[in-house]
């Protein structure tokens, strides 16, 4: 018998109790009975934003709310700053340039976050950009954005938003929606919420709101000024992914009992205790920036095939990781901890790695120093 570890950047594990609620009889969604899970779960999405606003659902990936929050929000002709920090940053330039809007994109080096300094200079640059769009995380990269000061930056500008995507990042580090003037907030099932994917979750400022009514995009399946007549009934506007809003009124209520500063507490204790033991084995973190939610590794020069690390570990341990994306494919592998996730999930994710590492010629430390960093690195909090 083998048991298998998911901690992949997503999708992540999902609670048994979370599990347990999927093999029950589906129900109807235009119901009482739907009405009032929905009323909970935009209760609990709001506890969980840190807003007063509505989150709205959306049947779909992250990336829809994502093209969703584009479509939605500007015209035809628009400018708006793109922060490319890997393969999702980029991701909003192509969505954008796809509905064509005028994309100026910072392009920063790999495991680099954006600094005040250089978002500033494009506004000033441009003054008549109308949105920042960028990664509260970079998954590709396992980099943290400068959130909040980035949304100090379009707070101040009247005509201008902050669009973040925080897929990899809410519920895993604080993110006050409301607090910080974020104006769209956009996270996914399938990460910190701990459910299969599926599901998309966004959240509109007033000033959001407000630059919508003039949005001239074509749209019709995700119109958002729909979704917000639906929610304020309690309901989506189309038929809504039932079993993982129910799912989602689950996992939000284990984030409560947690408590929403907990979770991020848990978080960080994981994410240092991850990257004592990549530095204890002799590695680098590739981010200089470095994210809670996933460690990025640059993959040893005595490993030639830098594919074979995660290969390894699931077919050979049964621990699926992620490896690198795109220019860093082979380059760098990532550690997860986010989720669903607990302190043994990393200490078997850094066993995991440390006979990989072995077996793959790597051999810059004994046995036991990873998980040792991991065990000291819990002792002290």
């Amino acid at each position: 018998m083998r048991k298998t570890y998911l901690l992949t950047p997503g999708p992540t594990q999902v609670p048994d109790r979370v599990l347990a609620l999927s093999a029950r009889q589906i129900i109807h969604h235009r119901t009482p009975q739907f009405t009032a899970i929905m009323e909970e779960v935009n209760a609990g999405l709001k506890y969980l934003f840190q807003t007063k606003q509505d989150v709205l659902l959306l049947a779909s990936s992250g990336t829809v709310a994502m093209d969703a929050a584009v479509t939605n929000l500007f015209k035809t002709g628009d400018k708006v700053i793109a922060i490319n920090g890997g393969k999702f940053g980029e991701r909003w330039s192509k969505i954008a340039t796809a509905y064509g809007l005028q994309t100026v994109e910072l392009k920063l080096e790999p495991g680099t976050a954006a600094t005040v300094k250089q978002v500033e200079a494009l506004l000033v640059a441009n003054p008549d950009a109308r949105g920042v769009l960028f990664q509260a995380s970079e998954t590709s990269t396992g980099t943290r954005m400068p959130t909040r000061e980035i949304c100090a930056l379009t707070k101040s500008r009247k005509d201008c938003i902050s669009v973040v995507d925080a897929i990899t990042a809410l519920g895993v580090f604080d993110l006050p929606m409301d607090d910080w003037g974020i104006d769209v907030l956009i996270t996914g099932s399938q990460k910190a919420l701990m459910l299969p994917p599926g599901l998309a979750c966004l959240a509109l400022s007033d000033k959001a709101w407000g630059l919508a009514a003039n949005a001239n995009i074509p749209k019709f399946y995700f119109d958002l000024s729909k979704e917000k007549k639906a929610i304020a009934k309690g309901q989506t506007t189309w038929t809504p992914p039932i079993s993982l809003i129910i799912g989602l009124q689950e996992t939000l209520k284990m984030i409560r009992e947690e408590g929403l500063h907990n979770v991020f507490k848990r978080h960080d204790l994981l994410a240092r205790a991850t990257r004592n033991a990549v530095k204890a084995l002799g590695l680098e973190v590739l981010s200089k920036d470095p994210s809670n939610a996933v460690t990025a590794v640059r993959v040893p020069a005595e490993i030639k095939d830098g594919k074979l690390i995660p290969k390894t570990m699931r077919d050979k341990y049964g621990v699926s990781i992620a490896g690198g994306q795109d220019e860093l494919e082979g380059k760098i592998f990532r550690l997860t901890h986010l989720g669903y996730i607990d302190r043994f999930d990393v200490l078997i994710g850094i066993g995991a790695l440390e006979l990989t590492l072995q077996d793959l010629g790597y051999s810059k430390f004994q046995f036991g120093t990873g998980t040792g960093a991991v065990l000291q690195t819990y002792k002290l909090t």
